[in-house]
């Protein structure tokens, strides 16, 4: 029987598992070389061959600009095939988590990958005066949602900054970088929607 701690490193070691393979599967179906999409992404390529061979956990600012330059959602890279059916329960224990060791900032997808849909949902929660790190502009036609369920969140979108207290929500056009910070002593939570639906032609 698993300890509480060996259950969680488990865990970790098959995510980590699922995001190498997936991100080496989506950079080789757009043939891309290590080097190019170290170009496109703005992430050294030494640090893309670690990921693809699992052996260290990006930070969700790095993961951010893989996805961004490899024309894919950050659930994409973290869930192993899409789902087909049109009714998905995702139990709590599978839903996957990237956890910041720097910062501490964790993010559960709790949306389906599902085919055609360019849907992310994501629960986040920052640590106390803890912040989200620079994600890096979408293509044009990408929005995000926010809906803060606990503490007080400062949203950076471009040069404007927004205070968010708890139930108070956010969309913005999210073509200009953006970052978010935790203004509080204990522990902020939202719920971050990003539809890049509006991509397809």
């Amino acid at each position: 029987m698993l300890t509480e701690q060996e259950e969680i490193e488990e865990s970790v070691s098959d995510q980590l598992r699922i995001l190498a393979a997936e991100l080496r599967r989506h950079r080789k179906e757009r043939q891309l070389s290590l080097e190019t999409l170290s170009a496109l992404s703005g992430v050294s390529r030494s640090m893309i061959s670690k990921v693809e061979r699992g052996e260290t956990v990006p930070s969700t600012g790095t993961l951010s600009r893989l996805a961004e330059a490899l024309g894919t959602t950050f659930s994409q890279l973290m869930v192993a095939h899409p789902v087909e059916s049109e009714i998905v329960v995702i139990p709590a224990d599978r839903q996957p988590i990237l956890s910041d060791a720097v910062s501490g900032y964790q993010r559960r997808c709790i949306s389906p990958v599902l085919p055609g849909r360019g849907v992310d949902w994501v629960l986040n929660t920052l640590p106390p005066h803890g912040t989200s790190g620079e994600f890096v502009a979408h293509r044009r036609g990408v929005e995000e949602y926010i809906y803060v369920l606990k503490g007080r969140l400062e949203a950076r979108v471009g040069s404007r900054r927004v205070q968010l207290e708890p139930r108070d929500a956010l969309y913005f056009q999210a073509h200009e970088t953006h970052q978010f910070t935790n203004l509080g002593a204990g522990e902020c939570e939202y719920f971050l929607i990003i539809n890049s639906s509006g991509l397809r032609g």
